[in-house]
Formats: C-alpha cells, structure tokens, sequence
C-alpha cells in the first residue's frame, strides 16, 4: 500500500492540526525529550499530516535506518512482526473523524505516526524494537509466548515511562497520542513500577480504559539491553508449561 497522500481533504488536514496542536500544548512539559528532540527531527508541523514518502521517511532512513510502512489496519503478528524486523514500523494512512476525537476502538494515522514515529528517530529504541522482533518471530507459532512478548511492547512501546532528570516522562506511543491519557497516567495516585522484565512478562494489560499501572524505565538503553534476557525468561516459562 501507498499513503495516497492526494487523498487527504481540507478536513483530514485540521484534524490532524487540532490533535498535534491539542497534544503539543502539555506534551512539552510531560514528554521523554527524544521524542520531543525527535518530532523536529522527522519533520512533523501542524500545519499538514506528515507525506511519508517525501518528508518522513527519507528523515528516518538517514537517522536509524528505519521508515514508516503503510498497512490497511491491524495486521497479523507474523506479518507484523516481520515489518518491525525489517525495520519499517506499520502505520495506517487513514485519520480519525470528529466524532472519533477521544476514543478509537483501533488505532488511526495520528496514533501510528505522531505517538510512535518522532521515537524511531533514537536508536537505542529502535534497537529495542528490531531485537523485540526477531524474538517474536522465533515463536511466531507459540500463542502463549506472542502474548507475553505483547505485554512487553504493550507497556513499553505503547504505554511506557520514563525517568529523566528525576521527573517522570511519557514515551509510549499510546499515550503521547491521547489527550486524555497523557495526564492520567502521571497522576500520584496511579501506580508506576519499576521496569522488571519478567515482572512485564507476567502482567496482563486492557485495551479498552486506561491501565490500571505503568511500568517505568531509566533510559532507552536499559530498555534495549533489557531483551538480552527475553529468550531465557522465555524459555523457562515453556519448561514450566511442559
């Protein structure tokens, strides 16, 4: 598939101003600074949605060698996987309606591309990703170990924090992109853990509210060091199942 990016009406466009706007008006005091460093990086402004194969991709293939893969939807894990293995992270091409603001039941162009595309700019994180992957396709046949493998992209990729300087910041795509969320998830009385591993493996998560707890990181580095250990944490929770 193509972005079809002619397509896009006068409409889609400030949609797509209105949520980038609406975000950028706190995410500047609650969000990791690669990500904000990285919104610059691969060109995203307000004033249009991003044209993947003139403006962002060509940023990221010469900032970590990643780009920007246009998909219908939700796509298998095999296929999906394979994708992020390849170094091209899956997004949509089509964008949110006005009655669709607040809540999606799967995720638009905004969610793909503002959430999770200014983050591939850093390589430590897209390191995390590719590794993350090619773990995942080794057991593309096991659904008990793709399900664990999800609860670590869940709470990382998609719903992660992070320290910096001793303040606690956003990076998880799912969070960045929503408006509501990005203030939910730093309030004291919501529970934040420390990133432990097997601690994630173990953790079920919901896709329909906001989670119940966040876990929270140091740096992307400990994140991506943090899969050296995956496979024999793997592996000893297949030993238990046999």
């Amino acid at each position: 598939m193509n972005q079809d990016f002619e397509r896009y009406t006068e409409a889609d466009h400030r949609m797509w101003q209105l949520l980038f706007e609406r975000q950028m008006k706190q995410l500047p005091q609650i969000a990791s600074q690669a990500y904000l460093e990285g919104i610059s990086k691969v060109g995203f402004v307000a004033g249009h949605i991003p044209h993947f194969e003139r403006e962002t991709n060509p940023a990221l293939r010469a900032l970590t060698g990643w780009e920007v893969y246009v998909v219908p939807g939700l796509i298998p894990h095999r296929e999906f996987y394979t994708h992020l293995y390849n170094r091209q992270f899956p997004a949509t091409s089509w964008l949110r309606k006005p009655e669709q603001i607040d809540y999606l039941e799967e995720p638009d162009m905004f969610h793909d591309t503002f959430g999770h595309v200014p983050l591939l700019s850093n390589r430590s994180f897209c390191d995390f990703m590719a590794h993350l992957s090619e773990v995942a396709l080794k057991h593309i046949d096991h659904e008990e170990i793709l399900q664990r493998i999800s609860r670590l992209y869940w709470y990382t990729v998609e719903f992660g924090l992070i320290r910096e300087n001793g303040d606690l910041k956003i990076y998880g795509g799912g969070i960045i992109s929503s408006s509501g969320e990005s203030r939910y998830c730093l309030r004291s009385d919501i529970p934040k853990i420390d990133f432990d591993l097997a601690l994630v493996l173990d953790t079920p998560y919901h896709i329909d509210r906001y989670q119940d707890h966040y876990f929270v990181i140091d740096s992307y580095n400990q994140l991506y060091e943090s899969v050296t250990g995956l496979e024999p944490l793997l592996e000893a929770y297949l030993a238990q199942q046999a």
